[in-house]
């Protein structure tokens, strides 16, 4: 199984991105804007989880979500991997101190709980991000920040940790499909 754990954006804070991006989407060709239902942030992937792994994993992934309490977040910024200059992706940022600093103490406790569960834990440096869109060959970037920086949405509390399976190329337009296995509530033990 293929899945990842995210934080997802309520949908206020979704209708003001989808609001802010709309007639911006028009003006980039090249880019494939990602859907609205495909918004979240993720802290930890999982590329392949073993059928048996399964409940050890919603088990741990649990208690990791219990250990952080809910924060204040913002979708604010934007930023494009692996740089500007031949960017392959472009992102929201995440405003603030307290919920990068939130989010990365998540990710390092979900990363944690899926490794002890014997899931293959993709390992790149956490850099919490929304994926806005991708470029089908590395491109520049640098006018499409300058746009997209002056974002800032409402803030909204993250009080979730969701658990999603994804299934390559069997959504529209061949995109993958996301279906949640399960959903944890920060700061609650079960």
């Amino acid at each position: 199984m293929r899945i990842f754990a995210a934080v997802v954006p309520p949908e206020h804070a979704l209708d003001d991105l989808e609001e802010f991006l709309a007639p911006r989407r028009e003006a980039g060709p090249g880019l494939r804007w990602t859907a609205r239902d495909q918004w979240h942030l993720t802290v930890a992937f999982m590329p392949a989880v073993p059928e048996r792994a399964v409940d050890d994993l919603l088990a741990r992934m649990a208690r990791a979500a219990a250990r952080r309490t809910p924060f204040a977040a913002t979708l604010t910024g934007a930023g494009a991997f692996p740089d500007p200059a031949r960017a392959k992706v472009l992102w929201a940022g995440v405003g603030g101190l307290e919920p990068e600093v939130e989010l990365s103490r998540l990710a390092v406790g979900a990363r944690a709980a899926a490794a002890k569960a014997g899931a293959d834990v993709e390992g790149r440096r956490f850099h919490p991000h929304l994926t806005l869109a991708r470029v089908g060959r590395p491109a520049e970037v640098t006018r499409w920040l300058r746009v997209l920086e002056t974002y800032r949405g409402p803030e909204w509390t993250a009080s979730e940790l969701v658990l999603v399976e994804s299934h390559l190329g069997e959504g529209p337009r061949r995109r993958p499909r996301y279906e949640v296995v399960e959903t944890f509530a920060l700061g609650v033990r079960r």
